[in-house]
C-alpha cells in the first residue's frame, strides 16, 4: 500500500449502499480527499466519515461515479495479476455452476460472457469468450475495459487473460468513446496474440462465424441468450419477424423452432451478409431471409403490403445510454411498438426488449400499452426475461440490471 495513496472521506448518509457491496462511489457522496488530488487510474483508499476502510479502488476524476471499489481490505495489492487471476477464476467457476460451457448434444455452447465487469467484482472490465473447450479455456477472447485504472494496468490484464483462459488469440474491442471519457488512449496493449479471421462458436447446438473486426459491442449479444431460447420454444408453425436481428440469433432461434417463415431486418448490410451465412451453415437457408433496411421505415412498408407475422420480436440498440435520453427513448421505443402492431396478426405476440437501466420493466410496459393501444390494440403481458446467467448481478448493485424483455399478446 502506497503511503502517498489519496483517502476518499465519504459524507454521512452515502455509506450503507457501499457497505453492502455496492461497487461506485458517486461524486456526491464525496465529503473531502486527503492527501492532494489522485491522478486519473490511482488507487484510493475509501473511508467512511468515522474513517473505516470501505475499500479501494480505481479513480475516474471525469466521471459522474469518481471511485469503482475493487476491494475491501488495505492488504491486496492492485499492482500485479494476483486479484485479477482470483477474480476471473471465480467468473468461469461462476458460469460452470450455470451449465457454460455446455457440452450436451444439441445444446452445445462454447461462447458466452466470462467476465462482467462489476458482475464479477471486476468495475470496468468485460471478456466475451468464443470458440473455448470443456473447461472454458482457448478459444478466442474479446476485451472491453471501462476504466482508466485498469487501462494502465493492461499488462496485468493481459496476464491474468493468459493466465487463467490461455485464449488463441485476444482483441481489444473498447470503444473511443469510453477511452475519451475516461481520459487514456486506445493502443495494442490487449491485442498481443495472432489474431484470427473469425469469431468461431455455438450456442445451444446453433453455429455461428462472425468476422472479428464486425463493430457490435463484443461480438455478440450474449445477453440475450434467454430471449432466443423463448422465442425458438414459441416459434412453430409461426411467421416470424426479428427486428434489429444483427447476425440472426433470433431468426435462427425461430427457424430451428418451426417457424413457418422468418424474416430478419437490420441495417447493416454486413451484418446480414454474416447472418445468411450463419443460417445456410446450420441448415435454416430455405426457411430464413434477411433484409437490409431501417426498421422504422420497413415496419410501415410492410404493413402497408399487406404483410402480417404472428411473433414480432423488436430488439433495437440501446436508446438510453444516460437517464437524460430516457424520454426521448421512451418516444421512440413507443411508435415502434406501434409500428410493430400494425404487421403483427390477430392473437399474435410481441417481443420488445430494452438494454437500457434507465428504462426498466415498468417503462416497457407503458410503451408497450400505449404504442398497442395507438392502433386499436391490447397487450396483454405474459413473460418476462432479462440477461443471461452469464451477466450476472450483485444484490447491492441494481444498476447492473439493465436488459429487460416483455413479451406480450395482442388482441
Amino acid at each position: 500500500m502506497s503511503a502517498t495513496m489519496a483517502t476518499v472521506r465519504l459524507r454521512p448518509g452515502h455509506v450503507q449502499p457501499i457497505w453492502a457491496g455496492h461497487p461506485w462511489v458517486y461524486a456526491q457522496a464525496i465529503a473531502k480527499i486527503d492527501g492532494g488530488t489522485p491522478a486519473i487510474g490511482d488507487v484510493v483508499r475509501v473511508l467512511d466519515p468515522q474513517g473505516n476502510v470501505m475499500g479501494r479502488g480505481f479513480w475516474s476524476a471525469r466521471r459522474a461515479i469518481p471511485v469503482r471499489l475493487v476491494v475491501a481490505d488495505e492488504a491486496t495489492s492492485l499492482d500485479d495479476s494476483g486479484w485479477l487471476v482470483a477474480r476471473i477464476e471465480a467468473a468461469l467457476a461462476r458460469r460452470r455452476a450455470v451449465g457454460l460451457p455446455d457440452a450436451t448434444a444439441g445444446r452445445e455452447t462454447d461462447g458466452f460472457r466470462l467476465l462482467h465487469a462489476e458482475g464479477d467484482y471486476v468495475p470496468g472490465l468485460v471478456v466475451d469468450v468464443f470458440g473455448v473447450d470443456a473447461q472454458g479455456h482457448g478459444g478466442a477472447a474479446v476485451v472491453q475495459i471501462g476504466t482508466a485504472g485498469l487501462r494502465r494496468r493492461a499488462p496485468l490484464v493481459l496476464e491474468a487473460i493468459e493466465r487463467t483462459l490461455a485464449p488463441r488469440a485476444i482483441f481489444d474491442r473498447t470503444t473511443p468513446t469510453t477511452a475519451q471519457a475516461e481520459g487514456f488512449a486506445l493502443d495494442d496493449a490487449l491485442s498481443a496474440l495472432p489474431p484470427i479471421d473469425a469469431l468461431r462458436f455455438r450456442e445451444r447446438g446453433l453455429a455461428f462465424e462472425i468476422p472479428h473486426d464486425l463493430g457490435q459491442k463484443t461480438g455478440f449479444y450474449f445477453d440475450q441468450r434467454p430471449l432466443r431460447a423463448r422465442v425458438e420454444s414459441l416459434a412453430a408453425g409461426r411467421a416470424v419477424l426479428d427486428a434489429y436481428c444483427y447476425v440472426g440469433g433470433i431468426a435462427l432461434s425461430a427457424a430451428r423452432g418451426g417457424a413457418a417463415a422468418v424474416l430478419g431486418i437490420d441495417d447493416s448490410l454486413r451484418a446480414i451478409e454474416v447472418a445468411g451465412g450463419c443460417a445456410r451453415r446450420n441448415g435454416l437457408g430455405e426457411r430464413a431471409r434477411f433484409l437490409r433496411g431501417d426498421v422504422r421505415k420497413e415496419l410501415p412498408r410492410l404493413a402497408a403490403e399487406g404483410a402480417r407475422f404472428d411473433l414480432v420480436v423488436l430488439d433495437p440498440p440501446k436508446l438510453a445510454p444516460t437517464r437524460g435520453d430516457r424520454d426521448a427513448a421512451l418516444k421512440y421505443q413507443t411508435k415502434l411498438v406501434e409500428a410493430a402492431s400494425a404487421v403483427l396478426a390477430p392473437g399474435g405476440l410481441l417481443a420488445i426488449s430494452s438494454c437500457s437501466a434507465a428504462i426498466g420493466e415498468g417503462e416497457l410496459a407503458r410503451s408497450l400499452a400505449i404504442g398497442a393501444r395507438r392502433v386499436g390494440r391490447v397487450a396483454t403481458v405474459l413473460d418476462r426475461l432479462g440477461q443471461g446467467a452469464d451477466h450476472p448481478v450483485p444484490a447491492a448493485f441494481p444498476e447492473g440490471v439493465y436488459l429487460s424483455t416483455l413479451i406480450a399478446e395482442l388482441g
